[in-house]
């Protein structure tokens, strides 16, 4: 299975040669594509080989913004999602239910509610193929069913809006908006995540100065014992299928 991250920009004013695109991921095996997210930086320029399919994670127009124009492949999105997405261009539209399993060719997927927005609630996707399973949650809070999501998986692909200070705000007594690096890397720690990927990448990595962002990220992850990286765009990860 192979994860092509396509883009690593979260919904920042600011871009770099590294993070240019908004944030989306390319899950690939025995000639199935599917896309998770597809943001407006996306918008008429979806990759060639065209996906058979696109996953949402959630509404906001760096995740789905992309689709104004409609989409070629059915789309998949929890019923909250598709009422904020213009789907009048979009023909083949398929809801998803949280927990409750999907597969596409090969590839198996589970949604997993997240706190994250009111306004557009989100999901983290559970994808597996054989024996290998990653979690991949570009926005995040919390995840309800945390144990659940994270039993065996090989990478955790988390947001990477903030590093140790974590972008929160109380809205009708529920927390939204991004968990830090450090607490996403504190949930990893307990579960025995063998590995985390930071994608949806904010202002501090995006425009910081790169050699003292990966000091930080270095010593976070050998402060929770957990090999930790940020992705890039253009980025390949093979994950072993048996």
């Amino acid at each position: 299975m192979k994860l092509t991250f396509l883009g690593t920009r979260g919904e920042i004013d600011i871009r770099s040669r590294k993070h240019r695109m908004h944030t989306s991921l390319l899950i690939s095996y025995c000639r199935t594509r599917v896309l998770i997210d597809c943001g407006l930086d996306w918008l008429g320029r979806l990759p060639k080989p065209q996906p058979h399919a696109i996953l949402i994670t959630h509404a906001h127009p760096d995740h789905a913004g992309g689709l104004k124009s409609g989409a070629s492949c059915p789309v998949f999105a929890t019923p909250e999602s598709w009422k904020i997405i213009a789907a009048e261009s979009i023909p083949n539209r398929v809801v998803i239910f949280a927990r409750q399993p999907f597969e596409i060719g090969s590839l198996r997927f589970e949604a997993f509610p997240l706190e994250h927005s009111l306004r557009a609630p989100a999901v983290g996707f559970r994808i597996t193929c054989g024996s290998a399973s990653v979690f991949y949650s570009p926005d995040v809070v919390s995840i309800h069913e945390l144990h659940d999501a994270f039993r065996g998986i090989q990478h955790y692909i988390g947001d990477g809006a903030a590093i140790t200070r974590p972008i929160l705000r109380q809205s009708d007594h529920v927390w939204v908006g991004h968990a830090s690096i450090r607490m996403q890397l504190e949930w990893c720690r307990t579960e025995g995540v063998p590995s985390a990927i930071f994608t949806h990448c904010g202002k501090e990595i995006v425009g910081g100065d790169q050699r003292q962002i990966h000091k930080k990220i270095a010593a976070l992850a050998k402060e929770f014992g957990v090999p930790t990286s940020l992705a890039l765009d253009g980025l390949v990860i093979d994950v072993s299928v048996k």
